[in-house]
């Protein structure tokens, strides 16, 4: 997993300066994405995506399947959390309008599972 840069860690990224409007339109094409990418199945979104249709549009390069596999060993994750993050990160992707899926969205896709396993368990 890359550091966490120690301006993050002192709050000084810039926070989220597109309006609303700006941030339902990401969501909007990020939707299309999906419509356009499932047409013929019978699924409309990346959560529903069976394991057939993660490993087809969920590719990942060597650099991220690194930091996945060290993620899962570090923080004891199953095959269904391995599935999850997938998804997560096939959307985080999606709402940044690219095609494929990189490191960055991995590793905020791992940084959301943690969270869920301290906060919601």
């Amino acid at each position: 997993m890359p550091a966490v840069k120690f301006r993050e860690l002192r709050g000084e990224t810039a926070p989220e300066t597109d309006s609303s409007a700006v941030i339902r339109q990401r969501v909007i094409e990020a939707r299309e994405r999906q419509h356009r990418r499932f047409a013929g199945e019978k699924i409309f979104s990346n959560a529903a995506m069976t394991p057939r249709m993660i490993r087809a549009h969920c590719q990942i390069d060597s650099h991220s399947e690194k930091m996945l596999e060290s993620a899962m060993h570090r923080l004891g994750l199953s095959a269904r959390a391995y599935d999850r993050i997938l998804k997560v990160s096939r959307t985080i992707a999606d709402l940044e309008g690219v095609a494929a899926i990189n490191s960055n969205h991995i590793s905020e896709a791992v940084g959301y599972r943690s969270l869920d396993r301290t906060y919601w368990t």
